[in-house]
């Protein structure tokens, strides 16, 4: 498996952003997943707590390569000396710099159009919000513990149309039937959770509404004592990826 770390420079921030890349070959081999970290974690945080080992055999196979991307939730959603007009704004920066530069350079190194996202808890919301968003760039998405209802502990109660557009379980009961609807049937989503797992409801809620939508979701609810923490997302990346 090779590791290599990259930096480079963001418009949409304006600041530097850092990742790791794991894959086969330094290049083509395996579906490119883009791995969001849990709240206010670093680019190496999905290294750092095993979970690249857990999957070390399916990079090495050439079936997946993850892209390990920072995140800037301490400036976004978890800025509290900021209004949530500001939270909103900075967080669709990241979402540009996401979709409009990184994707773009990942399609380019690897000579793939599709791409994954994956993340834990609040990286499992930052997954599912831009794939959703954005179903004919991103084609799958997997959402260990994701975290969904989040206006009022985040943006303290702040709404507007950014807000709304960003938050699935608010724009998908109203979107009718469009090109962006049709495109969401035809991609991949995993919504994960367990019995012990905060977040349950709110899985629950969004797997629901996607039903609804006809959109093809598998929502599985782990026994077993499955709770809110790494070594239950190993087990479940595992499973999936």
């Amino acid at each position: 498996m090779q590791r290599e770390y990259f930096v480079d420079h963001s418009a949409a921030l304006g600041r530097s952003m850092e990742r790791l890349v794991f894959s086969a070959d330094g290049g083509h081999a395996g579906l490119p997943v883009i791995v969001f970290p849990s709240s206010m974690g670093r680019f190496f945080e999905f290294e750092h707590f095993g979970m690249v080992e857990a999957v070390r055999d399916k990079v090495e196979r050439g079936q997946i390569q993850l892209w390990c991307v920072d995140s800037v939730d301490s400036e976004s959603w978890y800025a509290r000396d900021v209004p949530g007009r500001w939270r909103i704004a900075r967080h669709l920066q990241y979402e540009r710099y996401i979709v409009d530069q990184l994707i773009p350079h990942i399609r380019w190194r690897t000579w793939r159009e599709s791409v994954a996202v994956l993340g834990c808890s609040f990286g499992g919301f930052h997954a599912m919000s831009m794939a959703l968003k954005h179903p004919d760039v991103i084609t799958a998405a997997l959402s260990m513990s994701g975290a969904f209802d989040i206006v009022a502990g985040m943006l303290r109660g702040y709404y507007d149309d950014d807000a709304y557009f960003t938050l699935p379980t608010h724009f998908l009961p109203n979107l009718g039937e469009s090109w962006r609807l049709d495109r969401m049937r035809r991609n991949t989503y995993v919504l994960a959770t367990g019995h012990h797992d905060q977040c349950w409801d709110d899985n629950e809620r969004l797997g629901r509404i996607m039903r609804e939508k006809g959109i093809p979701v598998r929502l599985d609810v782990w026994g077993d004592g499955t709770g809110h923490d790494w070594p239950w997302w190993k087990r479940m990346a595992q499973e999936y990826l």
